[in-house]
């Protein structure tokens, strides 16, 4: 299964990307499974986010999330405005 990952924000600086595509491996079917392999794969980011928030094709997602192959995820801190 093959996905589209997107970082905003913090995440982007700290991760030093923007996107990826990535071959997922079996069993990362969630949006919380991504997030735990690619905190795996060396994306601590990922792992110590506070409240990180998630979409999936656009449409903002919780971590139990379904994945399907060629999707788009998205993870990116909370944003306030002022």
């Amino acid at each position: 299964m093959s996905v589209k990952i997107l970082y905003f924000a913090g995440l982007k600086e700290k991760l030093g990307l923007s996107a990826e595509s990535i071959e997922l491996p079996a069993g990362v079917t969630t949006v919380g499974a991504l997030r735990d392999w690619l905190v795996g794969q060396g994306r601590a980011a990922l792992g110590s986010a506070r409240n990180l928030r998630c979409a999936v094709n656009q449409d903002m997602a919780k971590l139990d999330a379904a994945i399907q192959d060629g999707d788009e995820i998205a993870f990116f801190p909370p944003v306030t405005g002022g």
